[in-house]
């Protein structure tokens, strides 16, 4: 029986590569194939996919012959990339497929499916299991359908970068914020652990708390502050009293968290390395220096685009609060490792002051100069078009606010927002082929059958 029991957990464990599906006719009804537009977009991106790269690269992650079946690999990278091209949560996202027939038939379903695809959390663990590398390999076949076939010739290719910071989803973050935080967590490790605490402040912190209502009045703001250093103090009370009645058993389990609110009670104003967020413990803040927004929190992230096509060809995230000259290095060679072409020159603005060359490559800055080309001026103006795409980035695919969780989360959540708006560029483009084409159809038509039509 036990050995019945372990075999189960195993296979609930496990991942099995799903089994191929037969084209043969389920019934009398027609496939999506011949139900759908086959002018429309997305219809026409599914067979310039190259699905098959993905299924190479993706099939060595899954057990061969033992565990649950896994849902097929197209569908999982085509729902990643419906997610961040429609700007829609995992929830959203597997609600509308069930509803939208151009939805599947990208995925790669034959015949409509009334049910949901996977549930929600099943993305969360796919792109866990395929990590950033994996991400990384749809931003490659992205830039591969934008690019016309004639261009991958090996030429030097001139690029514009620019960063900008994705901000995770926290609350603005305060000390009082992160003190009440600390206190209701440690009454639930006491609750959870059966550790009678000392004193529990439950009545005195929601005194408290009333009190601080009135910071901003004349006469309660002094007694504001005093209840500010009071929850502080119950605070580290709770976090001592805790750690001294633990068992040592279950100490070491609640160390890390321990520790990490230690550090938010000793943490001054100017100290580096603060704890903006007890869930987020690895956000940075940046300074905006702007009225409306003088600060956000979250990852700087670099973002570089072709200057000849616009296509975003590399998208990095960076978790410490470096110069922009210091993410050149790591920008040029993903630009590199995803377009297999050398980067000639890169041109930024002046807050990349401070290296003018890496290795081969030149660094243009924006500086006066009375000998400078008129070809080397359009390129500095041509920079600035990054700036509209680092907005559409934020607006439209899911880069204004990163709700992944963790550094992972970051480095992942910039790569698939230039997924999403890579592969909005290439539905553009056929959207305007097939006006193109009507019009030229109309043109001709009038051409032929013009002098028939009598005049008015």
């Amino acid at each position: 029986m036990q050995d019945l029991s372990i075999f189960c957990l195993n296979l609930a464990n496990l991942n099995m590569l799903s089994t191929k599906k037969t084209n043969s006719q389920l019934g009398f009804f027609l496939g999506l194939e011949d139900q759908l537009n086959q002018k429309h977009p997305l219809y026409q991106l599914a067979h310039l996919v190259q699905w098959e790269k993905f299924e190479v690269a993706f099939s060595p992650l899954y057990c061969a012959d033992n565990g649950r079946p896994a849902k097929p690999i197209r569908l999982m990278v085509s729902l990643l990339i419906l997610k961040h091209l429609r700007d829609l949560s995992d929830e959203k996202l597997v609600e509308q497929w069930s509803e939208n027939l151009y939805y599947q038939y990208f995925s790669g379903e034959e015949y409509f499916q009334c049910n949901i695809p996977c549930v929600p959390t099943e993305l969360i663990a796919f792109r866990t299991r395929i990590g950033v590398p994996g991400i990384e390999l749809i931003l490659q076949e992205s830039i591969r359908i934008n690019r016309p076939s004639d261009n991958d010739n090996g030429e030097a290719i001139t690029i514009s970068v620019d960063t900008t910071v994705q901000e995770k989803n926290i609350t603005y973050p305060t000390d009082d914020k992160q003190y009440k935080k600390i206190i209701k967590s440690c009454w639930k490790i006491a609750d959870k652990e059966s550790i009678d605490l000392r004193q529990s402040y439950t009545r005195v912190v929601s005194k408290l708390s009333h009190t601080q209502r009135f910071k901003n009045t004349k006469r309660g703001a002094k007694t504001a502050r005093k209840a500010n250093k009071r929850i502080k103090i119950i605070a580290g009370r709770l976090i001592r009293d805790i750690a001294h009645k633990l068992p040592l058993s279950r100490l070491g389990i609640y160390l890390p968290t321990l520790k990490l609110y230690q550090k938010v009670i000793t943490q001054q104003r100017g100290d580096s390395n603060k704890i903006y967020s007890l869930h987020e413990p690895d956000v940075k803040c940046y300074s905006k220096g702007k009225e409306h927004k003088k600060f956000e929190f979250g990852s700087k992230a670099s973002i570089a685009i072709e200057q000849n096509t616009g296509i975003i060809v590399g998208a990095l995230n960076f978790t410490q609060t470096i110069h922009d000259s210091k993410t050149i290095p790591d920008v040029l060679e993903q630009v590199i490792r995803l377009t297999g072409q050398p980067v000639k020159e890169v041109y930024v603005d002046r807050g990349y002051r401070g290296s003018a060359q890496y290795k081969e490559t030149q660094i243009c800055i924006p500086k006066p100069n009375k000998n400078i080309t008129k070809a080397q001026r359009k390129k500095h103006s041509k920079r600035a078009a990054i700036e509209p795409i680092i907005g559409h980035l934020k607006k439209d695919y899911r880069l204004c606010r990163n709700y992944l969780k963790g550094i992972i989360g970051d480095n992942m959540n910039i790569i698939l927002a230039a997924i999403g708006m890579n592969f909005k560029r290439v539905i553009n483009l056929l959207i305007k082929e097939a006006i193109f084409c009507w019009k030229l159809i109309y043109i001709i038509y009038l051409d032929v059958w013009g002098h028939f039509i009598p005049k008015t």
